[in-house]
Formats: C-alpha cells, structure tokens, sequence
C-alpha cells in the first residue's frame, strides 16, 4: 500500500482525453523499456529493482556501522558533489529538527557536507568548526577523482590525521565508491578504511538507496529500513501498474510531457515547507541531469512558498507562459503553534486565531493554485499524509521511476550526463593540468 497521491485535475483542462489515451501507449511501451531493460542506458539501471533487492544484511552493518560513528562524533562531514550528497541531505534535512545545529542535546552527530563547491571560505569555516569538535567523514566518489570531493578529501583527511593521529583517523573514515577499481578504492583498501560499494549500475543521481544516501541518514538518525520500505512500496505499484490510472509515476510523466509538448518548457517543483528544500534540490538534478539533452527536456526549477510569492509569485502570475507547476502538498505537520487572539486585534488577524498555521498554509496552497491556474499555469499535486521515512521513501522512488518513463518519452539517454564533462575539459585546461597544453593554448586565445 502506497501513502501517495498525484490529483491532475489542475491540468486536465490543458489537452484532451485523446492525447492522454495515446500516450498513454506510449508509456506502456517506455515502461517496458525499462523493466526489461531494453531502452537506452540500459547498464544503468540497476536502481530499477534496488528497493526491493536491498539485502537486510546491509542495512543491518549500514545501522550498526552508524552507531559507533554516533559514539565518537559530533559532527559527521558527508565529501560528495551531485548524487552522492544530495539524496542524503534531502531526507535529512525533511526530517531533522530544522535548528539541530543549534540544538545541545542531539543524540546523533550533526551531518554537515564538503565537496559539493569550491568555495575557499567554506571549508576554511568548516575546518574552524571541526577544531572544536570531535568528527568523523565519509568520501563518496567512484573514481576519486571528481576534482571538488577530491580536493575537499584531501583536505580533510590531512585535518583529521593531524587532529587524531593516522590509526584513529583512519577508522574516522569511510569509503563508498567503486567495488573494483578507481583511486579512492586503491587507497582505501591501502589505509585500510571502512568501504561501501556503489553498484556498477547505478548512477550518482539514483543512488540515494545505496550506501551513499543510507550511511548518512542513519548516522543522523533516522530509519533507513523505514525510508527503503516506503521506496519497496512505491516500486511494486510501479511495476505492477501499467495504465495512468494506477500507477501515479506514469500519470507524472505523461501530464508533464503533454504540457511540454503543447510549450509549457519549464516545470516548478513547488514546496510549502522549509523542510522540502532539498528534496527540490535533488529533484532538480535528477530531472536536469536526466532529461536535458539533444536540445530536449523540461527545464526543472523550484520555488519555496509561501517565501517566494512575494518574489517569484509575480513573475509565475503574469510572466511568460512557459510554466507549470508540480506541487508537494503535505496534510499534517509534526508539531503545532496556536495562534492567540489579540484583544486590540490591530493586526485584523483575530480571525485567524485558534486556527493551526498548517490549516492557513493549505488555504494559502489552495488559493495559490487557483490564482496560477486563472494566469494558464496549470498545475498537478503529489500529496503526502506526513513527512516521515515511509513516505519519503515512496517519493523518492516516485520520481526516479518517473523521471526514467519520462527520459524515454523524450527519446534521450536518461542515464548519462555527456553535458557535464564540457566545463572540466575547459577548467582543467586553465589550470594547466598536464595532458591539457592543447586545449590550454586554443582557450587562452578565447579569453
């Protein structure tokens, strides 16, 4: 049984049932692209059956493995750029207390991420912050050398073997990368650190069900049996439901690529919680990574509402028609403020008061949606019961499933990012890495 819902209504008055039966054809046969494994990237998609291939012999080390972290550190740093952080912080970030950084009393290190920018400052700050405090890391690369986790590795690593000593910092870190081969394997089983496998089949955007995502939501916390059981849910309906009707990820991508094809371009995943920032964050990757190739592909951005309808809500009400949006929508929150009447009332808000802020946050989503609606932004709701693991889990799955059925409805290779190589061939050449002097010599005539 699945938690998720996806209601279309918002949308329906954008194409016709006809257009929706006939792609519905479509997506039958993408759906059996990709169970049978016969579509484009189809070495890459090994995170099709992950949930329900996760053996319980990993989670059980995965959990062990966290509680020892959580008995000597404070502050665990998560290396990663792109999938191999971004899953983690999602569900991290939905689920912890949104002060934890301030909190005294946490009984689990507090995750924090390096590697993710180059930025000077930040990791001269972060390393003001682990002088105080006891930490341990994981580095999580196949190849070990993505030049942003690398450098930050590099880094760190000196930091800890000088703060510890080389034998403790050495069970302060883990590995998770490639099973066979690449640097950071090579030095990992030389310095003897603690390894995860990341499966040959599955790529970094995908991989949050893997190592990559589960070490560090457990070192945080939280329960990743919880979150893989909520994605074991979602693929059984995914795999067991071909029509729009029944399966919630194929309705996602057929609405999304009918108002593609009728000129919406640009799709935002919008948010009513702080919480869910990062989930737009990793959905953001997910989508841009997989779909946008051959001059193809809805371009995927995100708004935190209500925040940003006193920025963006302008530009979305009236701006160009190119929009539409995808709205998580959660019923219940985890706690509750009462908002008390006022005797002067000067505010006029009396109204309102004895009424929840979740109750004024939905009635603010509605009317939201109504008002977008009248301006021709059509939009869909995926509603959640509540934010917890189960129900994280299933969105997860949700959009990955998604996103693969809509990749092959675009007729692209949702499994490869060819794109991404084209700024490091440039950057490399600047900064003179040897093997580069060609490409060094024609961009240096460029700038």
């Amino acid at each position: 049984m699945t938690h998720l819902k996806l209601d279309i209504k918002n949308v329906e008055q954008s194409f016709s049932q006809s257009d929706l039966a006939k792609i519905e054809t479509e997506l039958q046969t993408c759906h059996e692209q990709l169970l049978k494994k016969t579509g484009k990237g189809n070495d890459f998609l090994g995170w099709v059956e992950l949930p329900s291939q996760i053996d319980s012999n990993i989670l059980a080390s995965l959990e062990a493995d966290a509680k020892e972290i959580a008995k000597k550190a404070q502050i665990y740093v998560v290396i990663g750029i792109g999938g191999s952080y971004l899953g983690a912080r999602a569900i991290i970030e939905a689920l912890q207390n949104q002060f934890a950084s301030l909190k005294n009393d946490r009984k689990y290190p507090l995750v924090v991420y390096a590697g993710q920018n180059m930025s000077e400052d930040y990791l001269a700050e972060l390393l003001e912050i682990l002088n105080q405090y006891d930490y341990a890391l994981a580095v999580i690369s196949k190849s070990g050398t993505t030049t942003e986790p690398a450098l930050a590795f590099r880094v760190l690593k000196k930091h800890l073997e000088e703060k510890y000593g080389k034998e403790e910092a050495r069970t302060r870190i883990t590995a998770i990368t490639d099973g066979q081969r690449g640097v950071l394997k090579q030095l990992a089983t030389e310095e003897g650190y603690k390894t995860y496998t990341i499966p040959d089949d599955v790529g970094g955007r995908y991989s949050v069900l893997t190592p990559v995502g589960l070490l560090p939501i457990a070192v945080a916390g939280f329960d990743i049996k919880k979150l893989v059981k909520g994605a074991q849910n979602m693929q059984e309906l995914c795999f067991k439901e071909k029509s729009l009707k029944g399966n919630p990820a194929l309705m996602y991508a057929a609405v999304r690529n009918l108002l593609y094809r009728s000129g919406k371009k640009i799709e935002i995943l919008v948010n009513y919680l702080p919480t869910l920032f990062y989930i737009t964050e990793w959905w953001k990757q997910l989508y841009g990574e997989s779909e946008g190739k051959d001059k193809k592909g809805i371009f995927p951005a995100g708004v935190s509402f209500s925040t940003d309808l006193h920025s963006m809500g302008q530009y979305i009400q009236d701006g160009e028609r190119s929009l539409f949006e995808t709205i998580i929508s959660i019923e219940k929150s985890k706690k509750s403020v009462p908002i008390p009447m006022d005797k002067d009332n000067k505010d006029g808000l009396n109204f309102l008061a004895h009424r929840s802020f979740t109750e004024i946050n939905h009635k603010a989503e509605q009317g939201t949606c109504l008002a977008h609606l009248d301006g021709n932004v059509p939009s869909m709701r995926i509603a959640l019961p509540e934010i917890n693991e189960e129900t994280l889990g299933e969105l997860l799955y949700f959009f990955e499933f998604g996103c693969g059925i809509s990749g092959y409805c675009l007729d692209v290779n949702p499994f490869d990012q060819p794109g991404v190589e084209a700024y490091k061939v440039n950057m490399f050449a600047l900064l003179e890495k040897p093997g580069y002097e060609k490409q060094t010599e024609e961009i240096l005539k460029r700038i």
